[in-house]
């Protein structure tokens, strides 16, 4: 089970492929095997790169997706 990396909810919707929302903090995730990223959605639909708060000093090797 997956589990949001911001706020720790499992409650997360899948919306395409390889990319999930979290209902709890409303970010959205890509997932690519081993690699996660966090984005927040703006006001005009734009995505904003959250992974610099998330990752800098967590090895990409930690964050699993199941």
């Amino acid at each position: 089970m997956m589990r949001c990396p911001n706020c720790n909810s499992k409650d997360i919707g899948k919306i395409g492929s390889h990319q999930f929302y979290c209902w709890g903090c409303f970010i959205e995730l890509t997932v690519n095997g081993e690699k996660m990223s966090v984005f927040q959605v703006e006001e005009d639909g734009t995505l904003s790169s959250l992974d610099d708060l998330f990752f800098e000093d967590q090895p990409v090797h930690h964050i699993h997706a199941t």
